[in-house]
């Protein structure tokens, strides 16, 4: 097993020809296009330290190509610990539909997916990372059946990985904290300097105790200096009363406030305009985040609706392929893509405005246009995608060619079997992608 990228470039180094966006091109119609130009990006001790006008002749630089530099890419909600991926493919089973009987059929297969979850752990991390993805909030199993096994293998991956990638870790009930006995594991778990999040999953429909979950969920959250991420699939009344009582737990307590998420929470997907602004103005108000995987169809969720009330939208690929789901494409550019296609985001604005969904709310110009990344002495923590700016990125789910991870810069490897060179200076990479060879 091998990462799909060469090895690091790290130190102290300059990338030459390097296209950054510059602006936008109205007219009276408005906003019709992206400005770009190249530029010289010197990278140091982790840090993007000068940024200067393109000299395609400096010799001592590494050339870019002219590739598109954007903010590495983020998956706000995905499971590293127990992914089926690389095994061979296994659609979800029709016999296994509640999320009470996902967790009886867990606790079947849990021991032996155990035995090899640091190395799918692994190549789950190296597809991310083939399509630009630097970081990840990941949620790790607390059960009876496992321990904290499934954290200790995941550890070991994400410290294979450790030169081009990084993971925040929530800490994930997923057979409840009284349904089984986790509430003590979870207890010993919250107390770990690399925990960040308590997790939990749905308080109604597995405890059956919406109240007495969220408050022991909040205490082990703030007894730890900790974030609280909870899965939230209950629907109905259950489902808002979770929201609002999650809500008002931080209300209550600032120290949750811009800590504070509730993943998927379908519930707002089933609910009236009038009813989804109420909720939305309320986590608003204590800054509760909704993490959300984007589903459509009958849940296309609201979050345009959440988004102008101001709550803060996170986006996943949650599943990529597991015994949950196969549907999660492991590439943030391609949920972005996902997000513009359902909810109409067509023009050249708002595609580059989508891109913040790939991003973790990081774009390269601000709304009316202006420069605001990459700056002098922000991380370097970059992608170089082949497109011509942010919009046709989203749209064209453009490819990842290079990525930094803080300064270390790795360049994408193909099988040597797809390149073929040509004498007017073409390299064929894939067998639908060709790039400029310089």
């Amino acid at each position: 097993m091998s990462t799909p990228y060469t090895a690091p470039l790290k130190g102290n180094y300059t990338l030459k020809n390097v296209l950054l966006e510059t602006g936008f091109v109205s007219d009276e119609r408005g906003i019709k296009a992206t400005k770009t130009e190249l530029f010289c990006i010197e990278v140091n001790a982790g840090k993007i330290t000068k940024i200067f006008p393109n000299d395609p002749k400096l010799a001592t630089a590494v050339d870019a190509k002219g590739y598109l530099m954007l903010p590495a890419f983020s998956d706000m909600h995905v499971h590293l610990d127990k992914t089926l991926y690389g095994l061979p493919w296994q659609a979800q089973s029709p016999k296994k539909r509640t999320v009470l009987e996902m967790i009886a059929y867990e606790q079947e297969i849990i021991p032996e997916l155990l035995q090899t979850s640091t190395t799918r752990a692994e190549q789950l991390i190296d597809l991310l990372q083939s399509y630009g993805t630097t970081f990840a909030r990941t949620h790790f199993n607390v059960d009876t059946t496992s321990g904290l096994r499934s954290l200790e293998n995941l550890q070991k991956a994400l410290s294979s990985r450790k030169e081009s990638f990084k993971a925040e870790l929530v800490a994930f009930p997923q057979h409840g904290f009284f349904y089984t006995d986790s509430a003590p594991l979870m207890k010993d778990v919250a107390q770990m300097d690399q925990v960040a999040y308590i997790g939990g999953v749905d308080p109604y429909g597995i405890d059956k105790n919406i109240e007495k979950v969220l408050d022991y969920t909040v205490k082990l959250a703030l007894d730890n200096n900790k974030g609280i991420d909870i899965h939230l699939h209950d629907g109905g009344k259950e489902g808002i009363h979770t929201i609002d009582y999650l809500a008002e737990q931080a209300l209550q307590n600032p120290k949750l406030q811009g800590r504070t998420f509730v993943s998927h929470a379908f519930v707002l997907a089933q609910l009236p305009l009038a009813e989804v602004e109420r909720i939305a103005e309320k986590l608003a108000a204590a800054k509760v985040g909704i993490v959300s995987s984007i589903p459509f169809g009958d849940l296309v969720m609201p979050i345009p609706t959440l988004l102008k009330q101001g709550v803060e939208v996170l986006v996943g690929n949650d599943n990529v392929q597991d015994y949950w789901s196969t549907f999660g494409p492991g590439n943030m550019l391609a949920k972005a893509n996902l997000m513009a296609e359902i909810y109409g985001w067509r023009s050249e604005f708002d595609l580059s405005r989508t891109l913040r969904f790939a991003t973790h709310n990081s774009l390269p110009l601000d709304d009316k246009g202006n420069m605001q990344w990459p700056k002098a002495n922000d991380g370097a923590e970059f992608v170089l995608i082949d497109a011509s700016c942010s919009a046709e990125a989203v749209s064209r789910v453009s490819p990842t060619m290079a990525l930094a991870h803080e300064g270390a810069l790795h360049w994408k490897k193909y099988p040597p079997t797809l390149y073929h060179e040509k004498q007017k200076g073409w390299v064929f990479l894939t067998p639908s992608l060709f790039t400029k060879y310089t």
